[in-house]
């Protein structure tokens, strides 16, 4: 009962909102506003939602490189909320999920950066290339090195596309951990699963960091950053 109520307020939302973008009148604030209404939904079913580090991001000038973890669609919805409206933000999506109904019409109106997840090399070349020309525009990226959603967080499958893009574009990364599973993976549409509020939401954005050299000390503060960060909420 409780998964249904949340997702038919969230769907009316996302068909709502895609029907303003078609028509060219959907704007940035109100995607952030969207966002909020919708962790607010969350909220009312009963998940506890912790959201902690916005006053890293208090004195930085953007653009810059949102690195987080994958677990779930709810952060594909409601990160840009998180992050504020101080950040214009965009992501690094899976190519086909621009094709889906009405949520395809928002995530196109983000002009986010397609990847297919089967060429890697041609995604590496795709990512760097478009990331810089919208961080060069003001734009801040969010990347989920991850390949696919994993309620389990593996170092050794986070890859470095993140700290390079923000190397190549001479702008900080900011790590962001997240822990979204109480948003279930479902058995026929993966993107609407069950809700499970006995498990907390937590969203914990870090301090800049600044790439020298290869980025490999960063990367390893990242990776620790979002090991410690989601200990914390797994307790």
């Amino acid at each position: 009962m409780i998964t249904l109520r949340l997702y038919t307020n969230v769907i009316k939302k996302i068909i709502l909102s895609a029907i303003k973008s078609s028509k060219g009148k959907y704007s940035y604030e109100e995607l952030v506003v969207d966002g909020l209404k919708i962790l607010d939904m969350i909220r009312n079913v009963g998940c506890k939602i912790t959201i902690e580090g916005k006053e890293n991001l208090k004195n930085l000038k953007p653009p810059c490189v949102f690195i987080a973890n994958h677990m779930s669609t709810l952060e594909t919805l409601v990160l840009p909320a998180v992050i504020g409206k101080e950040f214009k933000v965009t992501f690094v999506v899976k190519s086909s999920l621009l094709k889906y109904p009405f949520f395809g019409k928002i995530l196109s109106a983000l002009n986010p950066i397609p990847v297919t997840r089967k060429n890697p090399k041609e995604d590496y070349k795709v990512v760097l290339q478009e990331g810089l020309k919208r961080l060069q525009e003001g734009i801040s990226i969010i990347v989920f090195p991850q390949a696919t959603r994993e309620i389990n967080f593996e170092p050794s499958k986070f890859n470095t596309l993140g700290i390079k893009l923000a190397k190549k574009a001479n702008v900080p990364a900011v790590p962001i951990a997240l822990r979204t599973d109480a948003w279930g993976v479902g058995k026929i549409f993966k993107d609407f699963g069950k809700i499970d509020p006995s498990k907390p939401i937590c969203f914990y954005i870090g301090k800049p960091l600044h790439i020298q050299d290869k980025g490999v000390q960063e990367h390893l503060e990242i990776i620790n950053f979002i090991q410690h960060s989601l200990s914390k909420c797994y307790n």
